[in-house]
């Protein structure tokens, strides 16, 4: 089961990237828990630099942006080997 955080102080672009890993993760059947990152300390220490920040598994896999549904569709299939 993977495990994927969504870093961000709670902004608007986080939520949207929560709400689109949310679907990305039904829609491809992957089991995963989805967690939120939102203290700027524990942020800083995942190596999220800039927010919306996305982890799976402790390593960062994109920051400062939204991915688009194809390619969150891809680091999440890579992220649990299907």
């Amino acid at each position: 089961m993977l495990n994927v955080q969504v870093a961000g102080p709670g902004c608007s672009n986080c939520a949207k990237l929560e709400a689109k890993v949310k679907e990305a993760l039904l829609r491809l059947g992957i089991e995963a828990t989805l967690t939120k990152i939102t203290d700027f300390k524990a942020i800083a220490a995942s190596g999220v630099l800039m927010t919306p920040g996305l982890l799976i598994n402790g390593k960062v896999v994109s920051q400062g942006k939204i991915p688009d549904d194809a390619t969150l569709e891809k680091i999440l299939k890579e992220a649990s080997g299907s």
